[in-house]
């Protein structure tokens, strides 16, 4: 590998969302986890993507995330 700097694997460490509202979408039928995240700037983009995706694809709907955490916790 001539010309190649840092060729090694990259860290890996978990990913920090930035701010905004996240979809999940993925191919019908594959195992949970790999999926693509798609970050929108309002909560009317987001839904609105979510129901464009839903016709060919399986979509899960993750949220607003602010500072990299869920705003709307689950159970509380």
């Amino acid at each position: 590998m001539k010309g190649k700097k840092g060729g090694g694997r990259p860290p890996s460490r978990p990913v920090v969302f930035k701010d905004g509202f996240y979809i999940e979408v993925r191919n019908r039928g594959v195992d949970p986890g790999h999926g693509v995240k798609l970050r929108k700037a309002t909560r009317e983009e987001m839904l609105q993507s979510a129901e464009e995706y839903r016709k060919t694809k399986l979509v899960i709907i993750l949220g607003e995330y602010k500072d990299g955490e869920p705003l709307n916790k689950k159970g509380k």
